[in-house]
């Protein structure tokens, strides 16, 4: 396969360029030839910015184009973050088909589920164009339902509170429970992601970021054409998964192993419970006290990432958070620090998440449910504590509880105050109660699964060929 040349197509943000690179990988691995074609807007977020640096660097075989596109609208605000990112991937598509069309040859485009438009380009310069779902199989069934789903709906699914919505492949889902994105269907956003969601079954195939044995009750929908209206065909579909970051020695870049991994290292084994909540993860003051009281009630080991919150955003830049705390000042309830010191350990901003999931010491994630996160958690046999905050995170904590069974919920994530009674509780359930057990063995058997799926002739390992086999069929019809 060493003749072949993808170039695959990023969403702007560093949640949807990390999957894509760990693709990238994957067809490397695979002797295929990779271009990263990343969308460079004028005054771009400075951690993408730093993400395609060091990728630059770490992946000198991946090549890496930047696509500067015009600013975006400046008449009005946007109504949403996303419609700005959709508003700049428009931009792109020209300056997409212009470096596309002066490769000397291109045997696929594999765009980001969020750059439907990519469909147009590869149409119009006859490149086989596939979409990568970054995101859980489920996920994707649903979403290819979301366009029927939301016109019979009797109003928009932000009014429905907790009406269970019904698609094939998945248990039910709470209205309350679908992307925020989607909430309004009068709004311009939610018209727009409809739209695109509409669009997705013209891709010639899509390479899932999942694996067979982790949701075949969502793939046997999939592929029996359940989630598609009648008449359209379902695009082959390619469980390539999982791609995750495989853990590596770094203290931010330095090169030097992070401190918190020595700490774990004192630890005995399974009796830490990591907090970590993505970039993204940002509380109130009122949440990061209500949690401290309740790490510290659980009376369990703990490992704590904290970003500035939510009030003091404008008054502390992330960096001047170490700052913060070193100074004595904290967002947490007065002693905490010195009262936990002995089996706690706050970090400020930023943790290896992937070496710290699978470190033996870690025996409960508490997660936002980013399908990376969840993702990296079965690949480490470590059970969830699922708390979702944004976009289609609480579709995923669905699947993690009530499908996969390997995780739990907090109650009150969909209020924005869980209470510290509830933190202690779920923290004990899983590592002290028959149910918690009952989760490790079961996220233990995923692990497994997940192992041997990515080995040679496992079923994500035979899904990449096969999609390789399908692409040579496409480029000769």
């Amino acid at each position: 396969m060493t003749d072949k040349t993808v170039v695959l197509y990023p969403a702007l943000g560093v949640g949807h360029l990390n999957p894509m690179v760990q693709l990238a990988k994957a067809f490397l691995r695979r002797g295929v030839a990779v271009t990263i074609a990343v969308v460079d807007p004028p005054g771009k977020d400075p951690v993408l910015e730093a993400a395609v640096a060091r990728l630059a660097v770490a992946c000198p075989s991946m090549t890496v184009r930047l696509l500067p596109i015009p600013p975006a609208r400046a008449d009005k605000p946007y109504s949403h973050g996303a419609m700005r990112m959709l508003a700049e991937l428009r931009l792109a598509s020209p300056v997409l088909r212009e470096f596309l069309a002066s490769l000397p040859a291109v045997d696929a485009l594999v765009f980001d589920m969020f750059c439907i438009d990519a469909l147009d380009v590869g149409a119009d310069l006859a490149i086989p164009t596939y979409m990568f779902f970054p995101s859980a199989a489920a996920d994707l069934a649903i979403y290819l339902q979301v366009p029927a789903c939301c016109r019979a709906a009797p109003s928009s699914f932000g009014d429905m509170g907790e009406t269970p919505l019904r698609f094939s492949g998945v248990p039910p889902v709470r209205a309350l429970d679908m992307p925020d994105t989607m909430v309004d269907r009068e709004s311009e956003l939610c018209r727009t992601r409809v739209q695109q969601l509409a669009r997705m079954p013209e891709a010639r195939g899509v390479l899932v970021n999942s694996f067979e044995e982790l949701e075949p009750r969502a793939l046997k929908a999939l592929r029996d054409g359940l989630c598609v209206p009648a008449g359209r065909s379902t695009p082959q579909i390619f469980c390539v998964g999982p791609l995750v970051d495989g853990g590596v020695s770094v203290n931010g870049g330095s090169g030097e192993r992070h401190a918190c991994l020595e700490w774990l290292d004192m630890q005995p084994k399974q009796s830490v419970v990591f907090l970590c909540f993505g970039s993204g993860g940002v509380f109130s003051v009122a949440q990061l006290k209500e949690t401290a009281r309740g790490l510290e009630e659980s009376g369990h080991r703990f490992l704590w990432t904290v970003r500035s919150p939510r009030e003091e955003r404008n008054k502390f830049a992330e960096p001047e958070l170490e700052a913060f705390f070193l100074r004595g000042n904290t967002f947490l309830p007065d002693g905490f620090l010195q009262r936990t010191r002995d089996r706690g350990l706050v970090l400020k901003n930023w943790a290896p998440q992937a070496e710290v999931v699978q470190h033996e010491a870690v025996g409960a994630f508490v997660t936002h449910c980013g399908w990376n996160s969840s993702l990296e958690a079965i690949m480490a046999g470590v059970p969830m504590i699922c708390w979702p905050l944004y976009a289609e995170q609480r579709l995923n904590k669905v699947h993690l509880v009530e499908e996969m069974k390997i995780g739990v919920a907090v109650e009150g994530y969909e209020e924005e105050l869980v209470k510290a009674r509830e933190v202690e509780a779920k923290v004990r359930l899983v590592m002290e109660s028959e149910e918690g057990k009952k989760l490790r063995d079961r996220v233990a058997m995923a692990q497994e699964m997940a192992a041997h799926a990515v080995k040679e002739g496992g079923s994500s390992d035979v899904a990449f060929y096969a999609f390789l086999k399908h692409l040579e069929v496409s480029k000769a019809g």
